[in-house]
């Protein structure tokens, strides 16, 4: 492989943040150079709908062979990144309550539409959490559920849903968040349980998205001594490879979760960590508040760790072609798939207000 293809590879396997509400001109340099895999927009880059449509048709022209995901994390309740005028939706758990599996996909096949009106490709949601603890800081209200069947069930519907209206789901945070005590994005959490429980409890519900065919599942920055003790999830080739990939069978495209978060910028550089997580098999690694030469820094120690033959073409290869066939199921849809009036149109708010009665 060419310097010149090598560089276009890894940049394919990276989503990253940027600043303001018009794609900056660092931005199209670092294209201009690796190529790119995706961009996840924030709050800051955000505002109207007409704006966050205007954006995504920016990016979205950028692309060259393949398209690049626009994605953003919209879970609903307090993770949500496009407010009103867009529809807010109550956050996860009262699916759960509800039990109700017509108002999970009313719900998700709405969230969709509304993405897809402005752009947006890849939603990092649903959590496929179970909420096992009540004291964990982090996932909460944010999980479906507290059973680890009912998680499964209604993330499965999520999943479809969103995924038959033309969004890439995305299920997270695997191998399962949900009984920690600690906020990956402040320090490292520990999953004290061993494979058995595991099995029984944090992997059901990723057992299921998997049979539904989700397109994308999001690593978690948690230590699973029973399973690694050395390495965190998102850089463990057992967790991501040997038990996601070989043991549950999923063909799809492992996405580490922000790579700055301190969970991991702790204890390795951010170059690092990009090496570390595409060495262990994500097939995706997620730069949401880097500066564009950390990335571009990241990128080139990628370049290293395949020229230096740490991480084999083959790594480089797969994880590109996962990628590559998610992208042919969820490429960019007609500008006008979607009219910008689905955005917080009134049956979206009455899906919304059932959805707050069991809050």
């Amino acid at each position: 492989m060419s310097l010149r293809d090598l560089r276009r590879h890894v940049g394919r396997l990276a989503i990253v943040g940027f600043n303001g509400r018009t794609v900056p001109d660092d931005l199209r340099r670092l294209i201009d150079t690796f190529d790119l895999g995706g961009v996840i927009y924030f709050p800051r880059n955000l505002a109207e709908p007409p704006q966050v449509a205007d954006l995504s048709r920016e990016v979205a022209a950028l692309a060259r062979e393949w398209p690049i995901w626009i994605s953003v994390d919209q879970e609903g309740g307090r993770v949500a990144r496009l407010r009103a005028p867009f529809t807010e939706w109550p956050p996860a758990i009262a699916l759960g309550r509800s039990g109700d599996d017509r108002l999970a996909e009313r719900f998700a096949t709405a969230l969709s539409r509304e993405l897809l009106a402005v752009g947006i490709t890849l939603d990092y949601a649903p959590v496929l959490d179970v909420h096992t603890n009540p004291a964990n800081p982090v996932i909460g209200d944010r999980a479906l559920a507290d059973q680890a069947d009912v998680a499964a069930r209604l993330g499965a519907v999520v999943i479809r849903a969103m995924q038959s209206a033309g969004m890439a789901a995305c299920g997270k945070h695997f191998p399962g968040h949900g009984d920690t005590s600690s906020d990956s994005h402040h320090e490292l959490p520990v999953v004290e349980h061993d494979r058995r429980r595991l099995e029984g409890v944090e992997l059901v519900p990723f057992r299921r998205a998997i049979a539904a065919q989700v397109a994308t599942i999001m690593t978690a920055h948690v230590l699973v001594p029973a399973i690694d003790r050395d390495r965190i999830a998102s850089f463990s080739p057992v967790i991501v490879d040997r038990i996601l990939k070989q043991e549950l069978g999923f063909d799809g495209a492992v996405i580490s979760d922000d790579l700055g978060m301190k969970a991991v910028s702790g204890m390795v550089s951010f170059a690092g960590a990009a090496v570390s997580a595409i060495e262990a098999g994500c097939d995706a690694a997620l730069m949401c508040h880097a500066s564009i030469d950390e990335c571009a820094e990241a990128f080139e120690a990628l370049i290293h760790a395949a020229e230096s033959g740490r991480i084999p073409p083959a790594r480089i290869d797969d994880a590109w072609a996962r990628q590559r066939r998610v992208k042919e199921r969820f490429g960019p849809r007609p500008a006008a798939s979607v009219p910008l009036e689905a955005v917080g149109c009134d049956e979206h708010r009455e899906i919304a207000r059932q959805m707050a009665a069991w809050q």
